[in-house]
């Protein structure tokens, strides 16, 4: 007996390995690729999304804008056409979460400073506050690569509703005026069609390595669009 499994070892070794083999391509055939979802306000917490726009179940996208950043070059969609972009709100005075952000925000910079279809897009919540002189500051503070990243201000309603009704970020509650908000740490991910594709703790170093990946995966999910 021991004989005759000596003699077709060989085989079921062979037998075995082809065995492993078919097994793990079945295994990537039937793996669902991976993807990323498309963000409709209604997916979102409420308490990040205007009322207007809650009920929201479908072609969400990021509106038009016209804002003024850290050179006094007027910003536009325009900037961001066919780009993968990260968006944030902050200010420049935070004490609290917007060091983090920032910080996090110069990583990814780092990470994609060499790909041109990769930009970022920082917005003040207190545009009262932050001048064009005082983004310059604090981008040339933080070492932004200005074709890479646009701190920006503007209109403060025109930033409210991009906070609250496009980037879905923002909590309402503020100081008592009429488009004072609450940024959060959030980070959006907008893709080449201005659709919300994730959203980040970007005060978490985790989440920050995930951004990463997902950035990653949008490209290549759109090259095969």
């Amino acid at each position: 007996m021991l004989k005759f499994f000596a003699k077709y070892k060989f085989f079921a070794l062979v037998l075995f390995v082809l065995s492993a083999i078919i097994i793990s391509i079945i295994y990537q055939l039937l793996k669902p690729a991976p993807t990323l979802p498309v963000y409709q306000p209604d997916m979102v917490n409420r308490e990040l999304v205007d009322t207007t726009v809650q009920y929201v179940r479908k072609y969400h996208k990021i509106p038009d804008f016209k804002l003024v950043n850290q050179n006094g070059d007027t910003i536009t969609q325009k900037d961001y056409q066919d780009k993968i972009y990260i968006a944030d709100f902050f200010f420049t005075t935070c004490q609290s979460i917007c060091p983090i952000m920032t910080d996090h925000m110069v990583k990814i910079q780092e990470e994609f400073k060499d790909d041109p279809e990769i930009l970022l897009l920082s917005h003040t919540v207190t545009p009262e506050i932050d001048s064009v002189a005082q983004l310059k500051r604090y981008a040339e503070k933080k070492g932004v690569i200005d074709e890479k990243w646009n701190l920006v201000t503007g209109d403060k309603k025109e930033i409210y509703d991009l906070a609250r009704k496009s980037y879905l970020v923002a909590k309402s509650q503020g100081n008592g005026g009429k488009y004072d908000m609450v940024h959060t740490e959030n980070f959006a991910l907008i893709d080449k069609q201005k659709q919300v594709r994730g959203f980040y703790d970007g005060t978490d170093p985790e989440a920050i390595e995930q951004l990463v990946k997902d950035v990653k995966l949008l490209k290549k999910l759109e090259k095969k669009d």
